[in-house]
This record gives C-alpha cells, structure tokens and sequence, in this order.
C-alpha cells in the first residue's frame, strides 16, 4: 500500500474526526503538534467526498477551543512563574512579550491574530491565563478564533483538493503553500509594525534628549 492509499483510507474512516479532535486539542497546549496541517489534508480528501467537509470543520473548531482553554488554564494557575522562567533572549521569551503587549493594546483580538503566528496561540492563551483575563471574555473571543481557524483551514485544503480533485498530494502541496503564503504575509507584517514601533520609540528618544539639552544650557 503506498501512501496514497494510506491516507485515502485513513481519510475515509469515521476515525478521522476523532484524531483531529485530539490533535487541535493537543496543539493549544503543546505545539508542536501539527494541528493546521491535519486539518488542511481532511480538507483535501473532502474535495473527493470523504470526510466530510462541514464536520471536520466542526471538530477542528471544537478541538482547538478545548486546548486553548487548558493552556489558558495552565497559565492562570501558575503561569507567571512559569513564563519568568523562560530565558530572556529565547524565542519563547519573545513571543510571550509580544502576547502581553497585544492583549494590552488589543485584548481578545489578539487571539485571532495569533493563529497565524507561530508559537503566537500557545504564548496567548498562556499569557491570558497568566493576568487572569477575564474568563468569560477569553471563551468568547477564543470561540470566535476557534471558529475561524477551523474555517480557514478546512476551505484552504478544500480549495487544493478541487484544483487537482484527481491528484491529491498536489492539493495537499498547494492547501500548505497557501497556509504559508499567510503566515509568511503575518509575519511580515509583524515585522514592518516593529520597525515602524522602533523608528517612533527612536524618534521620541532624540527630541527627549534634545529638550534634555537645551534645557541644561546655562542662562546668558
């Protein structure tokens, strides 16, 4: 059997739901479980009848709440220690920075930004354990992410699996290439708001010592 047929016939279990279940629950709170990519391949399938395209939107949707809700719960009962521990230069370390500054200035919409951002879901909803956002609030901007995410990443691998319903790994590759297209559009958009952050902090620093100077010089 080679791998064509192993995912057509894993694909065309009623198993599959339950493993993408699992899988978006473990990716809240562990992830490098390759939750996206499950999804977007159930996608593919689906262009071909099996599995269902509508639920396996649904359980990647209510998979990823489930573990966006244990890492959130994690961080809230003893999150804070736990990020501090984190090394002040390490990747983790600057996601979770950039999370705390975004539920600052954004609150629960930073979550949906976060699902494209890698590592950003996890250092969130960490983070928002960790100072406590409001639960309610949390469930609410979270089902909205869930939903989305699921959305998103069922219609991608669908899209791929019409564009070549007769070949499906070329649907797989093309479901994938765009997921990256996205995430690699996030991230340089990210980017370009930290530059530009930089430039304004940069700016404000010289016109502070500016005054600094002028006001230190000695009357005439």
């Amino acid at each position: 059997m080679d791998l064509l047929d192993l995912l057509h016939e894993t694909m065309s279990s009623p198993w599959v739901y339950l493993a993408i279940f699992t899988i978006a629950v473990l990716d809240g709170f562990f992830p490098v479980v390759p939750s996206e990519t499950a999804v977007i391949t159930a996608g593919v399938f689906a262009a071909s009848g099996a599995p269902y395209l509508p639920a396996v939107i649904l359980v990647a949707a209510a998979g990823a709440l489930i573990g966006d809700h244990i890492s959130y719960a994690i961080g809230r009962g003893g999150g804070t220690r736990l990020l501090d521990r984190l090394p002040p230069e390490g990747r983790r370390r600057r996601a979770i920075e950039w999370a705390r500054r975004g539920i600052a200035t954004r609150g629960g919409l930073i979550l949906t930004v976060a699902r494209y951002v890698p590592g950003g879901r996890t250092a969130v909803t960490l983070t928002m354990g960790a100072v406590h956002y409001p639960r309610r609030r949390f469930l609410a901007f979270d089902a909205l992410a869930a939903g989305s995410w699921g959305l998103y990443s069922g219609l991608v691998g669908y899209l791929g699996g019409m564009a070549f319903e007769q070949d499906p790994l070329r649907g797989l590759l093309l479901g994938l290439g765009l997921a990256l297209g996205v995430t690699t559009i996030v991230e340089v958009v990210r980017w370009l708001g930290r530059r530009r952050r930089s430039a304004r902090s940069a700016t404000a620093d010289e016109s502070d010592a500016g005054e600094l100077i002028s006001g230190g010089r000695p009357a005439r």
